[in-house]
């Protein structure tokens, strides 16, 4: 067998057993072709094997060469929290109406890309056919397959990377490129054109600047020179000009590049002496592929691989423009069953879309830049961004827990650093998580939801200081804030919040398990006002929390509300007040409360740590953050462990006390500073913020000081008793 088509998939790409089998038939030279998946026009909802890298997936388009509304869209979300997805799918074909055979007899219209994936297969089988036998097996595999096919393609106008990979299929050009082959390395896509909008978004939605959270680029080592190869050297960056040098680069690859495919993922920066530079910077990244020598050959193959880049920079924007996302604190499924996070969707039970800004948030991120603002990401804790850099921290749709050391950080950067904050949750019952149970014939096991739409006990934790808490209310219905009606679905409610706060309550059914019970025993009873918007002022910065993140996920979305998060953002951003949310009527002139033993309550039969980032693990800052705190705990925090050698740094000592050069210090909090004064007289009590001692040296010394203190009072009461035993002798030799 030399071509495989599969024209079925799905989500679960941590499918061991099947992801395995696919890779021992691609290692033993079987070129698969796959469906990309028929969950369009959503995005990061590509199927699995057809989001392999050593398949060939394949979308779909109309006979207008437009991409078929089916046709799933990129983009890979395995990498995904804690990295940045791959360009697939690989290429498209006619999928919508093709003309096929019934079971029966006769013809029919077939549409899907399950039909444009066969029709790639027949693309590879003839392409193979026209080679010669006595070459195929120096020059066919699934690498050099791949390369033919995207190298081949034509870019169509219109559509991005991630809805058409290289393009439409061309057989002839395929051709042309197998005819003349030679074995080699190559990389795809080969090029990152930031002037190229759309087809380079979202990369040219957002200029690069200074001081932003690095670019992640993740491209496709494709290999044709043997199933095993090597990144020779580490890839270095070659710019066109003295400019391209304000440009840092790291870099991560594969190990091993096997089967016939590796990754390479480049993390780009700009340096602080370009935080005025405006202009485009070009140059190639370049590295060396070494595989193995082929049978019959004793020496082993090498080849070059270019990687063009054209980059567009501005001046750094100033604070009120940039956005943070949390991505880090995202869960998705797979690994654990992460619930959807409307229950109105029916045919949908999971959240695998990724719940990135580039996946289901795209029509947001688009808004948002169209707003003027700028979005970054951050896939690291919290202790790993300096929030003098950004306007607002956006926390939408979070599954993950929180370190005690994020936790605190961030009580710090709301009341001193001035940072604004606006949460996004969802639903969050036991009850109704419980009733989501369902036996899954593949694992024969029981699957119950690790947690709700978002992970509410957390959020919980990480505003108690605030005073504010979600409930565990599913709320459904329509409301109209200023003539702006909008679809609450399945969002929770708010149960607590300080006095002096905003808070907008609108009426709403509870469609919880508990809340479906007293629903029926007070069946003809109105809805009852629930709150779920609030809007909080507290020390330098400010809070807005909202129970819902239906509307800002493209997913399953029935009515935005981009509306209200622009409003939200000139608030927690800029301090705007827009007179529809701040009415004097919303004002809380008492605190909305709830005993804590009354909050949801985490599930205690889950082992979260299997899922989960936090729970569990080491509080480290990844390569998704600001180079200056790569490896460590982030800014502010001593680091303390093993040695470890950052790329293009020199190596940090671990096993002594190293202190992260800070862009801001935590201030100490008295009892006499604006944010303390604020909120005890919101709660009545003292706030549990860090207190870092004046530096470093002091507990030290301290340390050493109280040592010596302790050793000379040992020496003064062992002189005294010297002394005693002295006069004693001295008077018993006295007396007869």
């Amino acid at each position: 067998m030399d071509v495989l088509n599969l024209s079925i998939g799905g989500p679960d790409y941590l499918d061991l057993p099947f992801v395995e089998k696919v890779w021992e038939i691609t290692a033993n030279n079987v070129i698969m072709v796959s469906a990309i998946g028929n969950d369009g026009p959503l995005y990061g909802t590509l199927n699995n094997p057809a989001d392999q890298s050593d398949v060939i997936g394949v979308g779909g388009i109309d006979y207008s060469d437009h991409i078929a509304s089916f046709s799933s869209r990129g983009m890979s979300t395995w990498e995904i929290p804690h990295g940045y997805g791959r360009v697939k799918p690989d290429i498209v074909a006619y999928g919508r109406e093709i003309m096929g055979s019934k079971i029966s007899t006769g013809c029919k219209s077939l549409s899907g890309t399950s039909v444009a994936s066969p029709v790639v297969a027949g693309i590879v089988c003839l392409l193979v056919s026209v080679i010669p036998e006595n070459k195929r097996k120096d020059i066919l595999n699934p690498g050099s397959m791949k390369q033919a096919l995207v190298e081949g393609a034509s870019k169509l106008s219109g559509p991005n990377m991630y809805e058409q990979g290289a393009g439409r299929v061309d057989l002839l050009e395929s051709y042309e490129i197998l005819k003349s082959y030679k074995p080699r390395a190559s990389i795809f896509p080969s090029v990152l054109d930031y002037t190229d909008c759309p087809y380079s978004w979202p990369f040219c939605r957002q200029p690069l600047y200074a001081g932003a959270m690095p670019v992640i680029f993740n491209v496709t080592i494709l290999n044709g020179m043997g199933v095993i190869g090597y990144v020779e050297n580490p890839p270095v960056w070659i710019p066109s000009n003295e400019e391209g040098n304000l440009v840092s680069i790291h870099f991560n690859y594969s190990d091993v590049i096997w089967p016939w495919t590796g990754y390479l993922a480049l993390y780009m920066q700009i340096k602080d002496e370009g935080v005025n530079f405006s202009g485009e910077i070009q140059g190639n990244v370049s590295f060396n592929v070494y595989s193995p020598p082929a049978e019959g050959e004793k020496i082993g193959r090498k080849s070059s691989c270019i990687l063009r880049l054209k980059l567009k920079v501005i001046p750094t924007p100033q604070r009120s423009q940039r956005i943070l996302w949390d991505q880090f604190h995202s869960i998705k499924y797979p690994p654990g069953y992460i619930p959807r996070d409307s229950l109105d969707v029916r045919n949908d039970i999971l959240d695998w879309h990724g719940d990135h800004l580039h996946t289901n948030f795209h029509i947001m991120f688009n808004m948002l830049r169209d707003a003027g603002y700028y979005v970054e990401t951050l896939g690291s804790p919290f202790t790993c961004f300096d929030a003098n850099q950004y306007g607002t921290l956006l926390l939408v749709d979070l599954e993950e827990e929180y370190f005690p050391e994020e936790i605190n950080k961030l009580k710090d950067d709301i009341i001193n650093n001035g940072l604004g904050v606006a949460v996004f949750a969802d639903w969050y019952n036991v009850d109704s998580m419980m009733k989501m149970k369902f036996f899954d014939d593949n694992t024969r096991s029981w699957w119950t939801p690790v947690t709700g739409g978002a992970n509410v006990p957390a959020l919980n934790d990480l505003l108690a200081s605030f005073g504010i808490a979600f409930g565990d209310k599913i709320l459904n219905g329509d409301f109209v804030i200023n003539g702006e009606q909008s679809r609450y679905a399945s969002g929770t409610d708010l149960v607590k919040f300080p006095q002096g706060g905003y808070l907008h309550s609108f009426p709403f059914l509870d469609s919880s398990e508990s809340g479906a019970t007293q629903n029926v025993l007070l069946s003809g009873m109105s809805k009852a006002d629930s709150p779920i918007l609030g809007l909080l002022e507290v020390g330098a910065g400010r809070i807005t929390v909202y129970g819902d993140s239906n509307c800002l996920d493209s997913s399953h979305m029935v009515t935005n509300c981009y509306w209200l998060l622009k409003k939200i953002l000139d608030f927690t951003a800029k301090n705007i007040r827009d007179p529809v949310l701040f009415v004097d009527s919303n004002r809380q002139d008492k605190a909305l409360h709830l005993d804590d033993n009354q909050l949801p309550s985490r599930r205690t039969d889950v082992n979260f740590s299997t899922y989960s980032a936090v729970v569990g693990k080491e509080l480290i800052c990844g390569s998704d953050s600001r180079f200056q705190v790569w490896g460590t705990k982030g800014y502010d925090l001593n680091v303390r462990g093993r040695s470890r050698r950052l790329p293009g740094y020199a190596s940090i000592h671990l096993n002594s006390t190293h202190k992260i050069p800070p862009v801001n210090k935590l201030r100490s909090i008295h009892d006499n500073s604006l944010g303390n004064k604020y909120l005890g007289y919101l709660y009545g009590d003292d706030l549990d913020f860090p207190e870092l001692v004046a530096s470093h040296w002091l507990i030290p010394v301290t340390v050493a000081v109280s040592g010596l203190l302790l050793l000379w009072s040992f020496w003064k009461i062992r002189q005294k008793r010297r002394r005693k035993r002295k006069a004693s002798g001295f008077t018993r030799s006295a007396n007869p």
